[in-house]
C-alpha cells in the first residue's frame, strides 16, 4: 500500500493529486508540489490583503473562480472535500503548462501568480517540494523519464528493497514502436518530470 506512511489527513490529497496529474497528463510531483504548497482544507476561505479569497484545498482565488463562472463551476464546488478541485487544478497547470512562456518551473508557478515578483518565491518553493516528491513517488511507483522517448520505467524503491536475489532479465522495447518526444517544456538542471505508468502504458 504505497500510502501507509502518510497520516490519514494527507491521503485525500495524495490519491487526488495522483489521480488528476494522471488523468490530465500532468508530472505527478507537480500536482503534489502544487498541493503541498496550497495547503488549502475543504470548506477553507483565506482572505487576503485584496478583499479577494482562496478557496479550498487547492486554494482557487475567487477572482479566478469569476472567470470560471461561465463553466458553472462555483466557489463552493472547488470549496467541497472530493477530488474535484485537485481534478481543476491539474487542468488549470496544464494549461500553463502547454500555454505559458518560460521554463517548465515559470510555467507551473503562474498557477499563483504570473507577476515576476510573486512567480519567482513561488517557482523556488515549488521546485524544492517537487523534487521530494518525485523521490517519494519514485520509492512507491513505477515511473517513466519523460524527457527521453523509449525510456525504461523505473521500479520502485520498495519493490527493489524486497526483490529476489536472482537476476531479473527484462524485455527491451519493441524497436518497431516509436516513442514520441514529449510536447513542452519539460528540461530543467535539477529535476526530471515523471510520469506514472498506469497499466503498463
Amino acid at each position: 500500500m504505497p500510502f501507509i506512511d502518510l497520516p490519514p489527513q494527507l491521503q485525500e490529497r495524495v490519491i487526488c493529486s495522483i489521480s488528476a496529474a494522471v488523468k490530465y497528463e500532468v508530472p505527478a510531483n507537480i500536482v503534489l508540489a502544487v498541493a503541498e504548497k496550497e495547503g488549502g482544507k475543504p470548506g477553507q476561505w483565506v482572505k487576503n490583503t485584496n478583499g479577494t479569497h482562496d478557496v479550498g484545498p487547492m486554494q482557487f482565488n475567487t477572482l479566478y473562480l469569476g472567470d470560471l463562472a461561465k463553466y458553472g463551476i462555483t466557489a463552493n464546488d472547488v470549496a467541497a472535500a472530493g477530488c474535484y478541485s485537485f481534478d481543476l487544478a491539474a487542468w488549470r497547470l496544464r494549461q500553463h503548462i502547454r500555454k505559458d512562456k518560460g521554463d517548465l518551473w515559470t510555467r507551473a508557478a503562474n498557477y499563483h501568480s504570473r507577476t515576476p515578483q510573486f512567480n519567482v518565491v513561488y517557482r523556488a518553493d515549488l521546485m524544492r517540494r517537487a523534487v521530494k516528491w518525485a523521490d517519494w513517488l519514485d520509492a512507491r511507483f513505477v515511473t517513466r523519464d519523460v524527457t527521453k522517448p523509449g525510456a525504461i520505467p523505473s521500479t520502485p524503491a520498495a519493490v527493489q528493497a524486497v526483490a529476489p536475489t536472482a537476476p531479473v532479465v527484462s524485455k527491451p522495447a519493441p524497436a518497431a514502436v516509436p516513442q514520441a518526444a514529449p510536447a513542452g517544456p519539460w528540461s530543467t538542471a535539477s529535476y526530471v518530470p515523471r510520469k506514472l505508468i498506469i497499466n503498463g502504458q
